[in-house]
């Protein structure tokens, strides 16, 4: 429990200063979708919330076949510096096969719950590149698909699809988090910080 709220803490954390970023609402060609990805693997928010979680697996010391120290930290590291690339070759050989947008689009009208549930909605559906709506299945395929195929490297006691399902719904509710605070954080900036 202790790890998840914690790597919770930092989903948010991470999803809230990227949230509101002005975007557009045409459709994304290829270089676009990659460009978007190439920066939520490995851009420099990206790369904090990478070093943020392999410094909670180390509090954590999981797995614990990798015990403590500088080179335990390494290896916890690169493993989520991999999953991160895998779960982004995914998502954009999904999205842009199957002509899905990846981006959040804010609700930003009136109502806690109608723009909580927004958020939610987002998260299950996605826009297409035409416009219309569907399930999401570029984040759910990079989501449950990076989870197992990033096990592989754990010990052979974690390399099981019953650990790949938790940890890809766990991406999941990172997703959630990170659209919540799209949703939320220009206002709450706006309100409490007084900036546009």
């Amino acid at each position: 429990m202790k790890q998840l709220t914690a790597a919770l803490t930092i989903a948010l954390s991470l999803a809230i200063p990227v949230a509101g970023v002005a975007q557009t609402t045409d459709a994304l060609d290829w270089q676009g979708k990659l460009q978007f990805h190439a920066e939520k693997a490995y851009g420099p928010s990206a790369i904090l919330g990478l070093a943020a979680y392999a410094a909670v697996l180390q509090e954590v010391n999981s797995p614990e076949e990798w015990k403590q120290g500088g080179s335990a930290y390494g290896k916890r590291l690169a493993s989520m510096a991999a999953w991160s690339g895998i779960h982004s070759a995914l998502a954009f050989g999904l999205d842009s096969t199957l002509h899905q947008d990846p981006r959040y689009y804010r609700l930003g009208s009136t109502g806690f719950w109608r723009r909580a549930g927004h958020a939610l909605r987002g998260t299950i559906l996605t826009r297409t590149d035409s416009g219309g709506e569907t399930l999401s299945t570029w984040r759910l395929g990079s989501d449950y698909g990076s989870a197992v195929l990033s096990n592989v490297w754990y010990p052979d006691r974690l390399d099981n699809a019953r650990l790949g399902f938790i940890q890809g719904s766990l991406t999941l509710g990172f997703d959630l988090a990170g659209n919540l605070g799209a949703e939320f954080w220009p206002d709450i900036k706006r309100k409490v910080f007084r900036r546009r």
